[in-house]
């Protein structure tokens, strides 16, 4: 049998902290705290040394984006730890951080609705656990229509592509889903690589670059704003 997957979970809403533990229990996840604020978050995690961590972004004391400060916090201390973030709304800046956060693996960006969708939602877990990336569908959705795209080099099938590259599949997963082979998958990835300026290197992994640059929109992240909502 694999390693039983330890997790430290944040959520400030009583009912729905309960709620996902018991969910991941279900599913032969340990949750070793639930904690309700993000200063917990950050103590329990440095105590308890998770496989995984689980948090709310909108957490106390600050109500804004104090959960998703301390995820990427914990991951400066920890590149390894594998880090989900829930949010109520789409925001791709937050999705960027994480991924500008350790070397941009074992990260995920979900909607808070993806819960209730309980088998998917886990298998993003364990895609997350397992060294993958996972962005919410609904973050690449709305990365694809707006104004003065950056990616604007690249053709229709390739930002295709790459929208379903940032969702975290492998080319085989992608290629099965646009019924095209494996190859001409590669070919695309290739193509976008070389269009956004990625040469080939040892040290970088040059498709979680893409997808830095996918949603980062050509601008710098400086972290998340004051005034936005998780």
């Amino acid at each position: 049998m694999p390693p039983v997957t330890r997790v430290v979970l944040a959520e400030d809403e009583v009912l729905l902290r309960e709620g996902l533990v018991g969910l991941l229990e279900r599913f032969g996840f340990e949750v070793l705290a639930a904690a309700g604020s993000a200063p917990e978050l950050l103590a329990a995690a440095r105590t308890h040394r998770p496989d995984l961590v689980v948090t709310d972004i909108r957490m106390p004391p600050g109500r804004r984006d104090d959960g998703l400060r301390a995820a990427v916090e914990l991951r400066a201390e920890r590149p390894e730890l594998a880090v989900v973030v829930l949010s109520q709304h789409v925001q791709a800046e937050y999705a960027a951080a994480l991924l500008g956060s350790g070397d941009g693996r074992r990260v995920g960006y979900l909607l808070k609705d993806r819960v209730a969708e309980v088998v998917e939602f886990v298998e993003q877990l364990r895609t997350v656990t397992g060294g993958g990336t996972v962005i919410d569908p609904d973050v690449v959705r709305r990365l694809l229509h707006r104004p003065n795209d950056p990616l604007a080099a690249l053709s229709g099938r390739e930002r295709e592509v790459l929208g379903l590259v940032a969702q975290g599949r492998s080319n085989a997963a992608i290629a099965a889903a646009l019924h095209v082979t494996e190859a001409a998958v590669g070919k695309h990835v290739g193509n976008i690589l070389t269009k956004l300026g990625l040469l080939p290197s040892d040290d970088t992994n040059r498709r979680v670059l893409a997808v830095l640059t996918y949603l980062r929109g050509g601008s710098t992240w400086t972290g998340p704003s004051a005034d936005r909502r998780g």
